[in-house]
């Protein structure tokens, strides 16, 4: 009877392990550049400095159990990478349009860096920021910002490219299509503000633009809902044209509207609203398909007053329209010596838990990589706890939902374990990655567990030096594309005596 009892808790266990680690799940976390708030620590380091400060970063986001990484590389009309449009960012050199020393391709390394770990690296632009601050213009006289003050709109301290400049536009979309011909991301990722954040009393100045190029629209708020629509449509349209298996995601504020000013909005009280403040309509965007993921940022806790996890996070869920929604999470709440519900690890436990539990597209974006080295509550722990287990990011069937071909594998049992052996069925040339499931004894193969997978790489072999242990193991391989479809299982192969 005792021992019935332990198997029965022992598969209870099991059981409860798989339905809390499911294997489509998006776990990233944002990597912000602009004055170095996550990386470099600091500006003008020495290239191979920055480079192992980027490994570390990567190493710190694996431990975590991340597949995605969200790398800002333009933070304000400058680059981490080689442009011929915009100079060398000073976050990275120290100084601005400095390349770095000694001389390295920092994005490129940074990719081939996130793909080496099977991440997907999310190349994050901020659009239209142009100026950190609007009465110091370290660019040359090449630049955007000088060529074309006319462009410009300065508002609270900073300046911007105005959205309501056909040109403007135009500009950003080229040196946003410039990374996405000659770099192999994965996604272009965008955050939550094309207009800026309202200021009381201060008035956004596009009234010589608006009186150009809007007035066919007598309310200005409709009309730059429009210029942030056109810009977003034709960017997903150019990427999507030049490389189909690009992503476009967007980061919005937290609240879309509140209920109090639209029947479809959220039971909020926002002070501030995508909508009506930053005049970026984003469920448009999700209905007509221009954006493949959305990530709110919600970074405020359960019951609050005015803007509630719980409130949001199904709200946002309902309003996907066949898109993925992901959830942007507030770790920076836990710095310093917080009190109330950001003390210890349970509110960011209780969110990752919910998204997990309800979601119908589970996944979730850290803000930010590098609140994990500062904060005094052992979080990092408790997340790598909670996703022991390998996850795969959800496919998007809209961009592709055809499969590889599942490999051919053969199996070496030796003393030092089974050498595991496939041959893909690749004809393209195609980028794939593989997944070795191992089922011990007499387990059935089940490619829902996610439990059983032992590696996962681009590799075409593996050594299990767990084998011996086993009287009997089966294994299959599986082949994932770029997009993450999965292949079915390959050929089954066994080693062991069954007695």
């Amino acid at each position: 009877m005792r021992t019935a009892l332990c198997t029965f808790l022992f598969l209870f266990l099991q059981l409860c392990t798989r339905a809390q680690s499911p294997k489509r799940e998006f776990r990233a976390a944002w990597v912000a550049t602009v004055s170095n708030i996550d990386y470099p620590s600091k500006p003008g380091l020495p290239a191979v400095q920055q480079q192992q400060e980027f490994i570390d970063r990567l190493e710190q986001l694996k431990y975590l159990g991340c597949n995605a990484v969200i790398i800002q590389i333009r933070p304000a009309a400058d680059a981490f990478y080689n442009s011929d449009f915009e100079p060398w960012s000073r976050f990275l050199t120290g100084r601005q349009g400095q390349p770095p020393f000694p001389y390295y391709d920092p994005l490129k390394f940074m990719i081939e860096q996130a793909h080496m770990r099977n991440m997907e690296f999310h190349a994050w632009f901020n659009p239209f920021r142009a100026l950190t601050d609007s009465k110091k213009n370290p660019n040359p006289s090449s630049h955007v910002t000088r060529k074309h003050p006319d462009w410009l709109v300065h508002y609270d301290g900073k300046s911007l490219l105005n959205p309501g400049i056909p040109e403007a536009r135009e500009y950003v979309l080229r040196v946003i299509m410039d990374v996405v011909k000659r770099y192999d991301i994965d996604a272009v990722h965008l955050d939550d503000y094309f207009y800026p954040y309202r200021v009381a009393g201060r008035e956004f100045g596009d009234a010589k633009a608006y009186h150009l190029y809007g007035q066919e629209y007598p309310d200005r708020n409709e009309w730059r809902r429009h210029n942030v629509n056109l810009f977003v449509s034709a960017l997903n349209a150019n990427i999507k044209k030049q490389k189909p298996w690009v992503k476009l995601g967007i980061s919005p504020f937290g609240v879309w509207r509140n209920q109090s000013k639209d029947p479809e909005g959220s039971a909020t009280q926002g002070g501030q609203t995508n909508y009506d403040d930053l005049y970026a309509d984003i469920l448009l965007w999700l209905r007509k398909g221009w954006i493949d993921y959305c990530v709110p940022q919600l970074y405020w806790e359960h019951k609050h007053r005015l803007v509630a996890f719980e409130v949001l996070m199904p709200w946002w869920d309902t309003h996907g329209y066949g898109r993925h929604v992901y959830y942007g999470l507030g770790v920076y709440r836990m710095l310093g010596r917080p009190r109330g519900a950001w003390e210890g690890t349970h509110e960011l436990m209780w969110q990752v838990k919910d998204i997990r539990e309800l979601a119908e597209h589970p996944g979730y974006a850290f803000y930010s990589s590098s609140n994990f080295d500062k904060i005094a509550a052992p979080i990092a722990d408790s997340i790598h706890r909670f996703n022991r287990f390998v996850a795969f990011p959800p496919a998007m069937k809209w961009l592709d939902s055809t499969p590889p071909s599942p490999p051919i594998v053969r199996s070496i049992p030796s003393a030092q374990g089974t050498l595991l052996k496939w041959d893909p069925i690749n004809p393209k040339k195609e980028i794939q990655r593989y997944a070795v499931y191992r089922f011990i004894n007499d387990e059935p193969v089940n490619l829902e567990r996610n439990d059983r997978i032992i590696n996962f790489s681009s590799n075409l072999e593996y050594l299990d030096p767990e084998a011996n242990k086993y009287r009997k193991c089966t294994y299959v391989v599986t082949a994932f594309d770029r997009l993450w479809n999965e292949s079915a299982p390959s050929n089954m192969t066994q080693t062991g005596t069954a007695p």
